[in-house]
């Protein structure tokens, strides 16, 4: 078992904010209502992008912007590289798609999805390196930082570990941007402990358990275009979705609207997203928002 390295120091800021960071955030947040108001108004799509590597290609970048709203871009650690982030924020502000930071461990190989402890304070500045260097790149381009998405096995570290939780997020909280996971009343607190704006979002190309927790893409099955379409109108329209062993469970969002995240990587992901806008823009029309 590896041993723990988290430090005094992380572990202190991990369980009470002092009271400058909290005048700070104060300062930097109006109101509840500037919180809301940065969170959808309406269904729409995020997919994960530039998540290649030098020569390597990895995903229809080009092709999905023309299906997505959002694009949580690689930050160079579990994929991505200087000149692919700076390409995807250029094709983001061509089709005028949100542009987020889409930080992960330090996990190349791995593609991010691999377990790595860190200490604490390790963590929190890696997510500030991630973000800031993207940031910089939509500084020159002109186009605002949107939103930021922890990347794979960072997302299941945090849902396992509250104070990896807080580490990421105080890193993501000097940004003022949501913070985009899965719907879960944890992330919620301390996100509303923080002043972050909390997007809830959904899946439809992987699966839930029993529980309505999400899998890695390792546990998930396979699926298609007609899956991850019925899921997504499955979810808009009644609330519910069916877990890996096909029981319907509930989601809780009462009619409030999510995003949808795709990944670039899977197998048919451009037809994955051609499917899936087709009912959410429906739906979107259904309901007077489009």
């Amino acid at each position: 078992m590896l041993p723990r390295l988290y430090s005094h120091r992380a572990c202190y800021r991990a369980q009470s904010l002092t009271s400058s960071y909290l005048q700070l955030r104060k300062r930097s947040l109006s109101s509840a209502k500037t919180i809301s108001s940065s969170l959808v108004q309406k269904y729409e799509i995020n997919a994960d992008m530039g998540e290649g590597f030098g020569r390597w290609k990895l995903g229809p970048d080009e092709d999905l912007m023309r299906f997505v709203d959002a694009a949580n871009i690689a930050c160079g650690f579990h994929a991505g590289d200087p000149s692919i982030m700076l390409r995807t924020v250029q094709l983001c502000k061509k089709h005028r798609v949100k542009a987020g930071a889409h930080p992960g461990l330090q996990d190349l190989i791995g593609f991010g999805r691999r377990k790595i402890e860190m200490n604490l304070d390790d963590l929190h500045a890696m997510i500030l390196y991630q973000v800031g260097a993207l940031k910089a790149m939509l500084d020159v381009e002109g186009v605002e930082l949107s939103h930021i998405k922890p990347h794979g096995e960072l997302y299941f570290y945090m849902q396992r570990e509250e104070p990896v939780m807080r580490a990421v997020l105080e890193a993501c909280a000097p940004f003022n941007v949501p913070v985009y996971a899965c719907r879960n009343e944890k992330q919620q607190a301390v996100c509303d402990h923080l002043g972050i704006p909390f997007q809830q979002e959904v899946y439809v190309d992987i699966d839930y358990s029993a529980k309505g927790e999400l899998l890695p893409v390792s546990k998930s099955k396979p699926t298609t275009p007609e899956i991850c379409a019925s899921r997504f109108r499955l979810m808009a329209e009644q609330d519910q979705t069916r877990d890996i062993d096909d029981n319907l469970i509930t989601l809780g969002f009462n009619g409030k609207p999510f995003s949808v995240c795709l990944h670039s990587d899977m197998p048919g992901a451009l037809e994955n997203a051609r499917k899936v806008r087709q009912v959410v823009d429906e739906v979107n029309r259904n309901n007077g928002v489009i």
